[in-house]
C-alpha cells in the first residue's frame, strides 16, 4: 500500500491511505522511510485505533510506541486531533497544503473541545485553559482524561495544553512554556523516545530549566484484558495519577 502510495503521489496525486495504528506505522516503517519520506512525497497516512484503543485485542494491536518510531522519521509531521473539529481542520490542511504526515485518530468520536475548525489555529498547539504554576500537556484521548481532572478535583487549576502536533514543535511554545514553574506531560505510550521526550528535547535545545514529570505507559506489553479505561486506570494514567503529579510539582 505504501509503495503504491509513491508512485500515485510522485504521478501528481493526493495520497491518502489508512490502516489500523499498529500495522501502518511499525508494520511499514521501512517503506515510509524509503518510499515516502527519502523523496519528500505528500502522502498522508491515516492511522485509527491509537494507544490502547483496541483493548483487549492485546499487545498485537496496541501502538504504544508509534509516536516514538515516527518521530524519526526525516521530514515527517506528525498529529493526534482530540476531537472532531480539530480532525476536520487537520484533514482540510493536507488539502490545501500536502505534505508526509501521520495523522493518529481514534476508534470512536471524542467529546468536543473546540468550538469552531479554525479554534486549532496554526501552531500545533492550544492552551485550552490557563492557570498558575503548573502547566500539563496531552493529547487525543488522554486530553479529555486531563480535562476531567482538572474539573474534578477542586483546587487543582493547572494549565492544560493540547499539543497536537508533536512533530515538529513549534518554537513559540518555549514562550507559553516559561511561564510556568513545572510540566506534566501525559501520554498513551511506553516512555521511550515519545511525546514526553519531545517535549523535554524541545526544553533542552532551548535551555529552558523547568522541573517535568512523565505520564505514560511503563515499558512492557498487555496481556491483561477489561477495556481501555481499566487498562489506563491500573497502568498510572488515571485523573488521580494526574493530579498527584501536579501535586508533586506544586510542593517540590
Amino acid at each position: 500500500m505504501i509503495d503504491v502510495a509513491a508512485g500515485l503521489a510522485l504521478s501528481g496525486k493526493k495520497v491518502y491511505v489508512y490502516a489500523m495504528a499498529p500495522f501502518i506505522t511499525l508494520r511499514c516503517i521501512e517503506q515510509t522511510k524509503c518510499a515516502l519520506a527519502l523523496m519528500a512525497l505528500p502522502v498522508t497516512i491515516i492511522s485509527v485505533g491509537s494507544g490502547l484503543g483496541y483493548a483487549d485485542a492485546g499487545p498485537t494491536h496496541y501502538s504504544t510506541e508509534d509516536i516514538a518510531c515516527m518521530r524519526a522519521i526525516v521530514g515527517l509531521e506528525l498529529l493526534s486531533p482530540s476531537d472532531e473539529l480539530s480532525t476536520r481542520s487537520i484533514a482540510k490542511k493536507t488539502i490545501e497544503e500536502p505534505r508526509l504526515r501521520v495523522i493518529r485518530l481514534e476508534r470512536h468520536a471524542l467529546p468536543s473541545i473546540y468550538a469552531t475548525e479554525d479554534a486549532i489555529g496554526e501552531s500545533g498547539y492550544n492552551e485550552l485553559e490557563p492557570g498558575k504554576g503548573i502547566c500539563v500537556l496531552s493529547y487525543g484521548h488522554l486530553l479529555h482524561r486531563v480535562l476531567k481532572a482538572r474539573k474534578e478535583f477542586k483546587g487543582k487549576r493547572f494549565a492544560v495544553v493540547d499539543l497536537y502536533r508533536v512533530k515538529p514543535i513549534d518554537m513559540s511554545l518555549i514562550e507559553l512554556l516559561s511561564r510556568y514553574r513545572g510540566i506534566v506531560t501525559v501520554e498513551e505510550q511506553c516512555l521511550s523516545g515519545g511525546f514526553g521526550s519531545a517535549v523535554l528535547e524541545l526544553l533542552s535545545d532551548y535551555k529552558l530549566q523547568i522541573p517535568v514529570i512523565r505520564l505514560g505507559l511503563p515499558e512492557r506489553y498487555y496481556f491483561e484484558n477489561g477495556g481501555r479505561e481499566y487498562l489506563l486506570d491500573r497502568f498510572g494514567l488515571s485523573e488521580v495519577d494526574i493530579c498527584k503529579a501536579v501535586d508533586q510539582l506544586n510542593t517540590s
